[in-house]
């Protein structure tokens, strides 16, 4: 293996067409991504590329996690690469493609030039991120620092993703010699992250004197996606090329040396979609890749006549077509006409298949059952989750003889305080709103009847009847329930959970912000309750800075409860809390 690398004596030019695959690639499925490289690779031909430039790891899919840890999945990877290199051979563009390298018996996440025929260089990633929904030092050994690789005369330096978010790698590539920076991302979307990205970009152009390439893998891969919207900035930070987000394609831009530099000729410059367009469409194709990734001819869901449900069924029409989608309401006693009625109108705007199972038998059957047991005693919650809980065995069985997955609908507000039950609404395989607090749903539902995002296979116009939006929420388990019967209204309740969750504040700080004392302590105690419940539900895209799973590990024992006193420990014994909203090492 080790006569594939080689260095080639350098031939100075003053072009290069370089082309950015902005393409999907699925962890594991070796073969299937080198034939992606292999295809982005011909169209680059046809548009005259010199050099192809794709996202991090992109040979072995990202983030591989684990996997990468089998010998045999590396000793693949490396086998596709050299495949790959030997294409080169034909004299059209070379190649930059991601994988794991093993080298001294250390594993590395790197990032490879396939010139020639050959293996030509390999540079290493050196910045690690272990924060977040990564644990790359888990798996990966931390690189040398590198300096820039040569293709055609010209000294490109390959900062690999999170090497930009600091000072240190970009400083050492350019003190001995880069000309351009070439940066090869796996960057997970979360809300303004594209703002993120290009601030972080800059302040290492400024730094260098350098332009820089950003390209960035586009797809879900479980709870994460990634968002594409790659770009190229110059060394005078002026925006050259914007690809758009969420698709895949192939754009090759031209760099000319000018004075002594590199400038990139402007390209296109798509817009990217921002605030909650992005995240419902975020939320389309983190389910539609999910599905097809897994092989699901399509998905089943419930069907309540309320809101969750209702923006699930659309998002699955949007993702997969309304001829995937199969909802079904299955009423109890205590489910109102205006649930029936709305379920319906709503199955029949999206056009999918619709049907009406009702659950009386099971429920009742459940309750003979239990009778002897339970004799003499009242009637409390128990008796609500037998409904919730036929409903979910009852999905689980559609799902299981016909094949599609299940999709479970609950959002962000009702997993955080255990508002949801186990083995019943939980049940399901994906949830694509289960990052979305209960007012985004609201929002997201009004966007959709308005608005739809590029590609989606749903139909146009209102999808979503006007009642739903507007009605009180309600799980309907017994007479004249409502949502705010148990909790508090959802814009208090929403803002607790996010200074609880994504903020990490303490409990006097959320008081200062006009919240009641008791209240946010209940709520507190609630959201580390339900812990367990959240350790077993199915994975949803991640659409906020810290979703349940990845993001957020807390213990499910777990007796520490903030007494909402004002902090009494010395500043300088507290870790510093990174602000929402700024460019902080929040990224790979």
């Amino acid at each position: 293996m080790a006569s594939m690398i080689s260095s080639s004596p350098p031939t100075r030019t003053s072009r290069l067409a370089l082309a950015l695959a902005q393409t999907a690639c699925t962890v594991g499925d070796i073969e299937g991504n080198a034939a992606i490289i292999s295809a982005a690779r011909a169209q680059a031909a046809e548009q005259g590329a010199d050099l192809v430039m794709f996202s991090e790891l992109n040979l072995a899919g990202y983030p591989p996690e684990d996997l990468v840890l089998k010998p045999a999945f590396q000793e693949a990877c490396r086998a596709a690469a050299e495949d790959l290199a030997r294409e080169t051979a034909d004299g059209g563009p070379a190649l930059l493609v991601g994988l794991p390298w093993v080298e001294g018996g250390l594993l590395y996440n790197a990032y490879a030039l396939l010139a020639g025929g050959r293996i030509e260089a390999v540079r290493f990633k050196v910045d690690l991120p272990n924060y977040g929904v990564f644990d790359e030092k888990r798996v990966f050994a931390r690189g040398p620092l590198p300096g820039p690789i040569v293709f055609n005369g010209i000294r490109l330096g390959i900062p690999i993703c999170e090497d930009i978010w600091s000072e240190e790698v970009c400083e050492c590539l350019a003190e001995t010699g880069a000309e351009i920076l070439l940066v090869p991302n796996g960057s997970p979307y979360w809300r303004d992250k594209a703002d993120e990205r290009v601030q972080i970009a800059v302040a290492r152009i400024v730094e260098s004197g350098l332009p820089l390439v950003y390209i960035n893998q586009v797809g879900g891969q479980d709870e994460l996606v990634f968002d594409g919207g790659s770009f190229v900035i110059n060394a005078d930070k002026h925006l050259a090329v914007q690809m758009p987000a969420l698709q895949s394609l192939v754009t090759t831009c031209v760099f000319e040396r000018n004075n002594g530099g590199w400038v990139c000729a402007e390209g296109a410059r798509a817009i990217l979609p921002e605030g909650d367009e992005a995240d419902y469409a975020a939320c389309v194709l983190g389910l539609r890749d999910y599905v097809e990734k897994n092989g699901f001819p399509g998905v089943v869901m419930g069907m309540s006549g309320g809101i969750d449900s209702a923006l699930c069924a659309a998002l699955a029409a949007d993702a997969l077509g309304p001829e995937r989608v199969h909802c079904i309401m299955l009423p109890y006693r205590f489910t109102s006409q205006d649930s029936l009625g709305d379920a319906k109108t709503c199955a029949d705007a999206l056009g999918v298949r619709y049907d009406v199972m009702p659950i009386a038998p099971a429920v009742e059957g459940l309750e003979a059952v239990l009778q002897p047991l339970f004799a003499g005693r009242p009637r409390d919650t128990t008796e609500e989750n037998l409904q919730s809980r036929a409903r979910g065995t009852l999905l689980m069985s559609v799902s299981n003889k016909f094949g599609p997955m299940l999709v479970t609908t609950g959002n962000k507000s009702e997993m955080s305080v255990g508002y949801a039950t186990i083995y019943g609404d939980m049940n399901g395989g994906f949830n694509p709103i289960k990052d979305l607090y209960k007012m985004q749903v609201f929002r997201l539902c009004a966007l959709r009847n308005r608005w739809k995002p590029e590609g989606a296979l749903g139909p146009d116009g209102v999808v979503i009847p006007e009642n739903i939006i507007v009605k009180p929420p309600s799980a309907e388990l017994r007479e004249d329930q409502k949502d705010e019967d148990s909790l508090p209204p959802y814009p208090v309740l929403d803002d607790i959970l996010e200074c609880l969750v994504e903020r990490e504040m303490r409990v006097s700080e959320i008081v200062e912000r006009g919240h009641d004392l008791a209240l946010v302590k209940k709520i507190e105690r609630l959201l580390y309750l339900a812990e367990y419940k959240r350790r077993q539900s199915a994975p949803g895209v991640k659409v906020t800075r810290k979703n349940f799973g990845r993001d957020r590990r807390y213990p499910i024992v777990n007796r520490f409860r903030d007494s909402g006193e004002a902090a009494r420990t010395p500043d300088a014994a507290i870790a510093p809390r990174r602000p929402i909203g700024t460019a902080e090492r929040f990224e790979e």
